[in-house]
């Protein structure tokens, strides 16, 4: 493909737009110091859904005939980021997950936690990103074609399935166990 075409696509708009929030993603999982957990909850709810928007905006792109894209996430990283999330969840880490392959064939529940498939979403992030921050141009292409390919097969259904549980804490927080609605008792509007 020739040298245009590609900076095109790996510059364009949507792909900047991703690569935008994917770093703030990535920045915040990073995080060294510890958020209370309803605080990094609704952080991830105002981050996951703008992610998964912009992932789905992608350009669809052609394997290229290059090797694959380089790694940056290693298994240090990776649960680093895993376990930051399990001891924020703490006991809520854990949650009943339909959508898994497993559970086709299982007569038994079967349950995966947040903090493994925030991880999982990270690591693939974290990598597609490093290829743009150390603007290494000639595998930006097939690290966009890979990231792309791995939301729709992987790490995409484990973003939707992540918020469920995450949505079900938010609204349980004790900001919210009053049940005072937002809306005045009688409606004036007439």
């Amino acid at each position: 493909m020739e040298r245009e075409k590609i900076d095109k696509i790996v510059y364009g708009k949507s792909v900047i737009d991703f690569v935008t929030i994917a770093v703030e993603v990535c920045a915040f999982l990073e995080r060294n110091e510890p958020l209370p957990r309803e605080e990094w909850i609704d952080r991830l709810l105002k981050m996951l859904p703008l992610l998964y928007v912009k992932g789905l905006l992608l350009p669809e792109t052609a394997a290229g005939e290059e090797e694959l894209p380089a790694i940056f996430v290693r298994e240090e990283d990776y649960l680093r980021v895993s376990n930051s999330a399990s001891e924020v969840m703490g006991e809520e880490d854990v949650y009943l997950d339909v959508f898994l392959e497993e559970m086709k064939y299982s007569e038994t529940p079967v349950s995966t936690s947040v903090s493994e498939n925030i991880a999982d979403i990270y690591q693939d992030i974290r990598n597609f990103v490093s290829v743009y921050q150390f603007d290494l141009t000639e595998q930006m292409h097939d690290a966009l074609h890979r990231c792309r390919e791995n939301f729709r097969h992987y790490w995409g259904q484990k973003l939707v399935n992540v918020l469920r549980p995450l949505h079900a804490l938010k609204s349980a927080c004790p900001e919210n166990e009053n049940n005072e609605s937002d809306f005045p008792e009688e409606v004036p509007w007439d």
